[in-house]
Order: C-alpha cells, then sequence, then structure tokens
C-alpha cells in the first residue's frame, strides 16, 4: 500500500531519530530493552540487526571477511557493507561492541560446565527461570540479596538451581 504524497522532510526525519534514541537511552535494564525490541520490531528485523552487529563485533576483532562468513552463515556482501558502515562512521558500533566486551570480560569466570553454558546460550528460551533468577541476583541490591539467601536455606530439597543461586549470591 502506497502513501499518498506524504513524506517526511529531513527535519521531521531527524526529530524522529532524536526520539527514538532519547527513548532508547531510557532503557534501565535488558529485560526493558528486550521488551521494547520485541514490541518495536518484527522477528526478522530482530534478527538481521543482531546478526548486523554480530558481523561488526568479528570485524572489530579482526576476524577475515571468510572466517565471518562461515561462522555466521552471512553473504560476503552483508560483511562488506558492515564494513563500510564501520569505515565511513562506526562509532556506535565500536561504542557498543567495547562495552558488551568490557561486560563479557567482568563476568567471566572459569565455568566447569561450559558445554552447559553455551547451550544456555544457544537455546534461553529453556533456561529462562534460571536466566531470570541469575538476572535479578545480579541486579539486587544488599537487603534483597539477604532476603533472597533466607529463602534458599529454607528449601527443604536443595536443586542445582538453588545451589547456584546461593553460590551467586556469595
Amino acid at each position: 500500500m502506497r502513501t499518498v504524497g506524504y513524506k517526511l522532510n529531513k527535519q521531521q526525519q531527524e526529530g524522529l531519530f532524536v526520539k527514538l534514541a532519547r527513548a532508547v537511552a531510557l532503557l534501565r535494564n535488558p529485560v526493558e530493552g528486550a521488551e521494547f525490541i520485541k514490541d518495536l520490531l518484527s522477528e526478522s528485523e530482530v534478527i538481521m540487526l543482531a546478526r548486523r552487529l554480530q558481523v561488526a563485533e568479528l570485524l572489530i576483532e579482526g576476524k577475515t571477511y571468510r572466517e565471518i562468513s562461515k561462522e555466521l552463515k552471512v553473504g560476503l556482501n552483508t560483511i562488506v557493507k558492515i564494513q563500510t558502515w564501520l569505515n565511513l562512521y562506526g562509532e556506535g558500533y565500536r561504542s557498543v561492541v567495547a562495552k558488551m566486551s568490557k561486560q563479557a570480560k567482568d563476568r567471566q569466570e572459569p565455568d566447569p560446565h561450559r558445554p552447559f553454558a553455551e547451550l544456555k546460550r544457544k537455546y534461553p528460551l529453556y533456561f529462562w527461570p534460571q536466566l531470570l533468577l541469575e538476572e535479578l541476583v545480579k541486579t539486587a541490591n544488599k537487603r534483597e540479596k539477604e532476603r533472597l539467601r533466607k529463602i534458599i536455606s529454607q528449601s527443604k530439597e536443595k536443586t542445582q538451581l538453588s545451589r547456584q543461586l546461593s553460590k551467586l549470591l556469595q
């Protein structure tokens, strides 16, 4: 369906862009971000944008086009387009990739259950209760963590999840 003669001028486009950027900046945590993205974009748009971010991350890490294409199953044209954006602009990509990398390093600790951790990343919906609880622990203040410890200690049957939460709370 075509809109009849209505186009946004440059000033209107910039205004909408600024409004969207401000809305994104208001988001305080990953849950709010995920809800906003889910409401704003279709599933295919989310995947497309997430894939672009993955490609940019690997380009910034110095991987070759062939390595990226093989690893992410994306075409060389897509990689070239993202490399061009990185060369011409790229401040946003670099900033986000740097912050994500720093956050990953801060959270990184040796995991004896590495294959299991990879499964959790690959299929997060199967592990949503555990991931939700882990996120709650990460964002909880001191008083909330103490209340969580009490609840876990009162559990009659200690599950692996409750043991992991106990570890996270220490």
